[in-house]
């Protein structure tokens, strides 16, 4: 490869660190052709990207971008999935591609912001619900307190009108 090319690649790599919310670094061997346009495929239609990288390219690119704690993980062959509005989204793809019976996709660990994370915590990270099913439960339990004083706060003038409508029926009846 040539220097311009690698300082294009490194120059390009280090901007996708910079903006991205979570980088997550997989070992790749194993994985077909076909299962790797499968998973670039599923993870490109959700906004993540998944780029295979030499490591010392990796290495200098995230010297570059002022990411730490991903030198650790820049062993063996590498893929990094980059996800840059949620962190939720290329954790739970990741994981389920590894599911699939035969896959020898392998999560080596991540980087969030600051923190580094393991394989156990990315896995962890992935059972997490969407961010759009988050936010319809939190809606959901910020609605029921007002709803419930709602009925409380109802239910004696219900009762009132019951009584009432109960005294008009057996005042015109008897």
């Amino acid at each position: 490869m040539l220097r311009k090319q690698k300082e294009s690649i490194i120059n390009e790599l280090a901007e996708d660190l910079g903006k991205c919310a979570i980088a997550i670094a997989t070992d790749y061997r194993g994985l077909t052709a076909k299962d790797m346009v499968s998973l670039r495929k599923q993870m490109h239609l959700q906004g993540v990207d998944y780029k295979v990288v030499k490591n010392t390219l990796a290495h200098l690119a995230a010297e570059k971008a002022g990411v730490k704690g991903l030198d650790p993980l820049l062993v063996g062959p590498l893929a990094i999935a980059l996800g840059y509005d949620d962190v939720v989204k290329p954790a739970k793809i990741l994981a389920d591609a590894m599911k699939i019976p035969g896959s020898a996709l392998k999560i080596k660990g991540g980087v969030m912001g600051d923190k580094v994370l393991s394989a156990a915590e990315i896995s962890s990270l992935a059972s997490i619900p969407s961010k759009e099913i988050l936010i319809s439960m939190l809606l959901g339990n910020l609605k029921s307190p007002i709803t419930s004083l709602h009925f409380v706060l109802s239910s004696p003038l219900r009762g009132l009108a019951c009584v009432l409508q109960a005294r008009a029926k057996q005042l015109e009846g008897g």
